[in-house]
């Protein structure tokens, strides 16, 4: 590998590279019992938990190199993992959900209608400060139905968005073909929305939905200071303002105030269930109570009335309060980490210091030669240290995105730092 230092003016220019990165996350398998390995003290007993496939002469085939069946297998064969992922798919999540619903002697929803999900739903609402809430199967509904809302209250069809919004980059449009909405870009990709890009917006404004943290630019957030601001501005134009939380969760320890005091201000709020709090799904809208009585409306509209939604609520509901109590160390591990990996002149972080549990990475390379570099720490350490590397707009620099949480638990803050740095080693 060629060397791999940065110049100054690389460094310089590296807040600027996020879009047109392409991440794919990944998730560690269950690690064994025990205390924290040393990583070179771990031995591979195998690649856990993936049937084996019979090959013709009666052993096991690997997987054709390269393969998705490769990467699962390198993945799920971790003891350890960087990057946060999804609650494991290998069907006893479902095992466990319906256990924790009959030691909770609950019954199923119809509909959504039934005392469990209500319950739920005034549980988030309390936490978030708000007077109702609505489960919704996914965030990408609920807050399609916030913009429309509003809109048809204003009758105003422009929503002002960060450039890295999910609403224009992972939504295939839908805000436009679903609801004949008008993305309007407010700031620049290099930092959170501010006040002065509401006020500078070069259109009128129905809403403003704003993301907390920014997931594109590392989990950045907006100083305490300019989030009011922000709620200020947008309160005096009579501009509706709506919160993208699917990570707010990890937003906490940044402000070091309630949920409720983060989200004041704010006229909703969508939250996600599958991303830190590791349920198998579902979101939840909250609002005022005419606003959630409309937003019920609109999820039978959009076809998100599920015959059940106890699974998906049961999933976020058996784990909310620990994944919560676990956020502000998850924070502190990555400050930490983000340290060690900083130290090295090659490596850059963003944001540094980090704010929440998320950060980017930045080197120098190609996003196929730190692919095989992480598949080989894979196999001889078993930690899971990137679930692919995106190429920046600088030429020869990758980016990746790790999030530190539970696939961390078994190894110290410098191992999982030196994994890490191990992509750096001469292939």
């Amino acid at each position: 590998m060629k060397d791999s230092r940065f110049s100054r003016s690389e460094f310089l220019a590296l807040t600027s590279l996020l879009a047109g990165s392409t991440l794919f996350p990944g998730r560690a398998g269950a690690a064994p019992d025990g205390g924290t390995p040393s990583l070179r003290t771990v031995k591979s007993p195998g690649l856990a938990g993936v049937p084996a496939v019979a090959a013709a002469d009666g052993g096991v085939a690997a997987p054709k190199p390269g393969s998705q069946e490769e990467y699962e297998q390198l993945r799920q064969g971790c003891i350890a993992s960087l990057p946060i992922s999804s609650t494991s798919d290998d069907g006893a999540e479902y095992v466990r959900i319906g256990e924790w619903m009959q030691r909770q002697h609950l019954v199923s929803d119809g509909y959504g209608n039934g005392d469990f999900v209500q319950a739920f739903e005034k549980k988030v609402a309390d936490l978030l400060g708000f007077e109702d809430a609505c489960f919704m199967p996914t965030g990408t509904m609920a807050q399609l139905i916030a913009l429309r809302i509003y809109a048809d209250a204003s009758g105003v069809r422009t929503v002002g968005v960060h450039p890295s919004s999910h609403h224009v980059l992972h939504e295939d449009d839908s805000y436009a073909v679903l609801h004949q909405l008008r993305a309007v870009y407010l700031g620049p990709w290099t930092r959170p929305l501010l006040a002065e890009d509401v006020a500078r917006a070069p259109d009128a404004l129905g809403t403003v939905s704003v993301e907390l943290p920014v997931r594109w630019l590392g989990g950045q957030l907006q100083t305490w200071e300019q989030l009011n601001e922000l709620k200020r501005t947008c309160r005096e134009r009579k501009v509706k303002l709506h919160m993208d939380g699917a990570r707010l969760w990890e937003s906490q320890p940044f402000y070091g105030r309630s949920y409720a005091d983060i989200c004041k201000g704010f006229d909703s709020v969508y939250v996600s269930f599958y991303k830190m709090v590791g349920g198998i799904g579902g979101a939840m809208l909250v609002g005022s109570r005419d606003f959630i009585r409309e937003s019920r409306v609109w999820r039978h509209r959009h076809g998100g009335n599920l015959f059940h939604l106890a699974p998906l609520v049961a999933s976020a509901a058996m784990r909310l309060d620990a994944a919560l109590a676990a956020i502000p160390g998850y924070v502190k591990r990555a400050k930490a980490i983000t340290e060690l990996l900083a130290a090295d002149p090659r490596v850059t972080v963003l944001p540094q210091p980090v704010q929440t549990n998320m950060f980017h990475v930045f080197l120098r390379g190609s996003p196929a030669t730190y692919n095989r570099q992480r598949d080989r720490i894979a196999r001889e350490d078993r930690v899971w240290v990137a679930g692919g590397f995106g190429q920046t707009r600088v030429p020869g620099v990758v980016s990746t995105e790790l999030q530190v949480g539970e696939g961390l638990a078994r190894i110290s803050d410098a191992d999982a730092a030196r994994a890490f740095l191990r992509l750096l080693e001469a292939a």
